[in-house]
């Protein structure tokens, strides 16, 4: 049984740093792109980041350029998501996923993935 579980999420202010980190388990990691997408209140997930199988590469949103940074560590089967500068807009629930094919704008699609995590709630307040 294939499990992504999120953690890491909370209540901080405009600016502040976060780290969110997904443990995945019962599948074969190394073999799944991995990404972070999170949902705001009332709008579609929206894709952030994803790292490819051997972690060398990886691919933002626009608006995660610069602020976000994706990692793995494949020996732990662990991916994380580090947020820099955070905004009151980035406030939203944050989703790991694991998905087997597909690079560039593929990536964005949240039906190429196949297992989700149950997300963690991040919030900014002004």
């Amino acid at each position: 049984q294939v499990q992504l579980v999120e953690s890491g999420g909370g209540l901080v202010q405009t600016g502040a740093s976060m780290r969110l980190s997904c443990a995945a388990s019962g599948l074969i990691f190394n073999y799944y792109n991995m990404a972070w997408f999170h949902q705001a209140p009332g709008k579609e997930r929206e894709f952030m980041a994803a790292a490819g199988r051997s972690g060398n590469s990886t691919y933002y949103v626009d608006s995660a350029k610069g602020r976000f940074t994706i990692s793995r560590d494949n020996a732990k089967n662990m991916v994380y998501l580090q947020m820099n500068s955070l905004k009151p807009e980035d406030t939203a629930v944050y989703y790991c996923a694991a998905g087997r094919w597909g690079w560039g704008n593929l990536l964005k699609v949240p039906e190429r993935y196949e297992y989700w995590g149950q997300g963690t709630q991040v919030t900014v307040s002004s």
